[in-house]
């Protein structure tokens, strides 16, 4: 629904402007009319259209809306309409959806007027929905999509969920650390400058102190400009390969980067394939949902060994990152004809596979981190401790003398 701007009189007469929602200008007045207001001139306000990328989550979401009324028989301009007013979604989005609308109802195709929106709509999708118009079966399509975009969110979610307690045990770490040596430490500080010599560990801890209580700025600013260094080194094409591909060949990690590419891949590929997309071309796509540099640059092989005759499942092995369950996978696909079918009980295993990893990952990840903090704690303890149970044994000493 529209927001309006607009200047009116009130019953005392007295002039006041304001915005509110309204379907045209008429329900406009007539809404002023009952709050006892008069309306004199207004002004549609432009909504901001949505321009960053989709989240899964709103895919499923669109999907899901737009098959079920597809399903129940309405025409997908006025699905579309209905979705567009979706209480639910965020206003920049209805405004996205809106504009789809506006493009279909002057002839343009759905995909066609999706691919206009520039990135909102994943290349994948909008293929799919090609493929589908000229089919005729965009609701069955539009049905596997909400699939796809649902266990992608699932699996995106867990990932994100597994390692948010790991992160707040770092921040938490970070937090005792601050508080022990910016306030418990200067506590003793006049009772350590009595002392004609400190045990090491209480030097070496003050010597941290005092370096970053004089330099802070400093630590600050260096920390500012790695992070800013190593983000523009990550935008480096070479060096994002490289660093891509250590992250499949990393000790225990790696080997869960692996499972979480792979299936990616074989969702992507099984749902293109599943719409009927030639399997070259699908490969092409799929690639981009992949997320990782190193593997999508050796698909250019790949392509062409599918392309020249051969084999899917020698296409697919000839690629360094993927988990060696796909190849089996793949093969027993293409011998028995059941390629979608495999390629979709693959996805299902290797998400379960990797739920499992990161479960495993972060049982190991959590133990250490308190081991960490206990460590870094204890010898703040001890640095402390020591020169006083020092100083009590000096005077336990004297008084026997």
């Amino acid at each position: 629904m529209p927001k309006y701007k607009y200047r009116a009189v009130d019953a005392r007469g007295r002039r006041v402007k304001g915005t509110t929602m309204a379907a045209d200008e008429k329900e406009l007045h007539e809404n002023l009319k009952r709050e006892e207001k008069y309306l004199i001139s207004a002004a549609r306000k432009a909504s901001k259209i949505w321009t960053a990328p989709l989240k899964p989550q709103s895919l499923a979401d669109f999907c899901r809306e737009l098959g079920a009324l597809l399903g129940a028989g309405v025409s997908l301009v006025r699905a579309l309409g209905i979705v567009s007013k979706n209480e639910s979604i965020k206003p920049k989005e209805s405004a996205m959806y809106a504009k789809l609308l506006r493009l279909m109802r002057q002839g343009v195709a759905l995909s066609d007027a999706m691919e206009s929106m520039g990135r909102v709509f994943p290349p994948m999708m909008i293929t799919m929905f090609r493929s589908a118009e000229a089919a005729g079966n965009l609701d069955l399509t539009v049905s596997r999509l909400a699939h796809y975009y649902t266990k992608q969110h699932r699996l995106n979610a867990k990932v994100k969920s597994s390692i948010l307690y790991p992160k707040f045990l770092g921040c938490l770490i970070v937090v005792v650390v601050a508080v022990l040596i910016g306030y418990v430490l200067p506590q003793f500080e006049s009772l350590f400058s009595l002392m004609d010599e400190l045990p090491l560990p209480t030097r070496i801890l003050y010597s941290i102190t005092r370096f970053a209580g004089e330099y802070w700025y400093l630590i600050i600013l260096g920390t500012v400009m790695a992070a800013i260094a190593i983000r523009v080194l990550c935008s480096i094409g070479a060096v994002r390969i490289k660093l891509d591909k250590m992250r499949v060949h990393m000790p225990l990690i790696g080997k869960l980067w692996r499972v979480i590419y792979t299936a990616r891949f074989a969702r992507t590929l099984s749902a293109l394939y599943s719409a009927g997309i030639p399997i070259v071309t699908a490969m092409q796509i799929a690639k981009d949902s992949i997320g990782n540099s190193w593997i999508e640059k050796q698909f250019d092989a790949a392509v062409s060994i599918v392309h020249s005759g051969g084999n899917l499942s020698d296409a697919v092995e000839a690629i360094d990152g993927f988990s060696k369950k796909l190849v089996f996978s793949v093969c027993v696909g293409a011998e028995t004809g059941s390629l979608e079918v495999m390629l979709n009980t693959i996805a299902d295993d290797l998400e379960y596979d990797s739920e499992m990893a990161v479960g495993r990952m972060v049982s190991y990840l959590e133990p250490a981190m308190i081991i960490s903090m206990a460590f870094i704690v204890g010898f703040i303890m001890i640095a402390v401790m020591m020169p006083i149970y020092g100083s009590y044994s000096a005077i336990e000493a004297s008084a026997y003398k």
